[in-house]
């Protein structure tokens, strides 16, 4: 299997980066179950993404004219209570936030009342019983760290659609994040993100190589 690293300076050019990675090394097939069952994607074996300023803005990519925008800061908006509460609208199977929401008090909790010299503020996403789901939740953990006098995030996505998900997913975890920092009383610190299963379904080929203004000679 090939591990990609890439180390950016902030959200948006840790997207660019990445789309550069899956079309020049992702691993084409067609998809036999899970989303978009059928079509193929690219997606590559393993990638560490790390994120030294994640607070810098805008946090939503900022693409060339002519380039749908993968997200708005309006989506960002109707997104946020779906990683950080546990409200559910009717027809969905789950939300970041059922499982988040409890956790992300208490690791706040434990920091300020124990210290911030462990490696117990693990969150996690899912349970056993989400295997059986059509679509299990893709993120699956947000590990935490204090260091350096910042509250840094390490996160793992099983799946993770970098045309469709990426932007939303870590803009809305950087205000997680900016949330609980303040609240801890330290800044927010880096992003680290970790997937076995980054991919670009097939529909978005081309307009990412168009965002990135490569030519058609990457295939």
């Amino acid at each position: 299997m090939r591990a990609s690293s890439i180390t950016a300076r902030d959200l948006s050019e840790a997207w660019f980066f990445c789309l550069r990675e899956v079309l020049a090394y992702g691993y084409e097939y067609k998809i036999d179950r899970g989303s978009y069952a059928g079509q193929k994607r690219k997606e590559l074996d393993m990638i560490t993404v790390q994120i030294l300023n994640p607070e810098n803005r805008p946090i939503i990519p900022d693409v060339p004219p002519g380039v749908p925008p993968p997200s708005t800061m309006e989506y960002l908006d109707h997104y946020l209570p779906y990683l950080m509460t546990g409200q559910r609208a009717e027809g969905e199977q789950y939300t970041y936030g059922q499982y988040l929401e409890s956790q992300i008090s208490e690791v706040i909790r434990m920091y300020k009342e124990e210290g911030y010299n462990t490696n117990q503020a693990f969150m996690t996403v899912g349970n056993p019983e989400a295997i059986y789901l059509s679509d299990p939740p893709c993120l699956r953990s947000v590990d935490t760290r204090i260091r350096y006098g910042k509250l840094h995030f390490v996160v793992y996505f099983r799946s993770w659609d970098l045309w469709a998900g990426f932007p939303s997913n870590l803009a809305a975890l950087q205000l997680l994040k900016e949330y609980m920092a303040a609240e801890i009383g330290v800044d927010p610190g880096e992003t680290i993100a970790v997937s076995k299963g980054m991919h670009l379904y097939d529909y978005a080929w081309d307009i990412a190589k168009t965002a990135c203004g490569l030519t058609d000679e990457l295939k």
